[in-house]
């Protein structure tokens, strides 16, 4: 594929998971084009159909995860730091939420299979790897780490997204959840606690009475 093709793909591609995450499976293809910043004509080249932007979307997705996993490994020898990074790494991709709401439309064929078991395997390595190091929680299952992941990553609704403007929440939240993962205490430093106070103000309702023991 030609280079200037390929970042076209990569902004649709990109722009979907966006769109979808936000406003479901359903969401209008045109809100994918203008978040993509392309024409009509060069999704629906490249996409013919919701269905199949849907699939390339959630293989890459699950590709992305299995890539995200081995470098995680190769770049780190701790292994409970590199299951660490490699959950912070898909959270700045959107990838673990994205696909919970994206695999409710398809039917799981061969190359999804495929995709989708590289992505187990890769990060299944990662969470025994942990777990014999006596870091991480031997009753943690695959399952349990992709939906904590899955819940902390989702967006946060209306005005709660203007807590995690630039990101960071998030990844304390991410840090906080990995922490209650661990035997022992954590040594990560996940920052500052957020108070319901501000949990309320950023809902648009700073007025309201805050009981005592949300207080933070």
């Amino acid at each position: 594929m030609r280079a200037d093709a390929e970042r076209s793909r990569r902004r649709i591609l990109d722009a979907a998971c966006e769109v979808f995450l936000e406003r479901g499976p359903d969401a209008p293809l045109d809100a994918v084009v203008r978040r993509a910043g392309v024409g009509p004509g060069t999704l629906y080249r490249r996409f013919p159909d919701r269905e199949a932007l849907v699939r390339a979307l959630v293989t890459d997705l699950l590709t992305r995860l299995a890539a995200a996993a081995v470098r995680a490994r190769e770049d780190e020898p701790d292994p409970y730091r590199a299951l660490r990074r490699f959950v912070h790494a898909a959270a700045d991709l959107r990838m673990g939420a994205a696909i919970v709401v994206l695999l409710e439309r398809l039917v799981v064929d061969e190359e999804l299979a495929t995709a989708r078991s590289g992505a187990v395997t890769a990060v299944g390595e990662l969470l025994r790897a942990a777990q014999d190091t006596g870091r991480l929680r031997p009753d943690v299952g695959m399952g349990d780490l992709v939906l904590l992941c899955v819940r902390v990553s989702r967006p946060l609704p209306g005005g709660l997204a203007a807590l995690d403007a630039d990101g960071t929440l998030v990844h304390r939240h991410l840090d906080l959840a990995l922490a209650g993962l661990r035997p022992g205490a954590s040594d990560e430093q996940p920052g500052e606690p957020l108070t319901f106070d501000q949990v309320i103000a950023a809902a648009g309702r700073p007025g309201e009475p805050v009981v005592a023991e949300w207080a933070g």
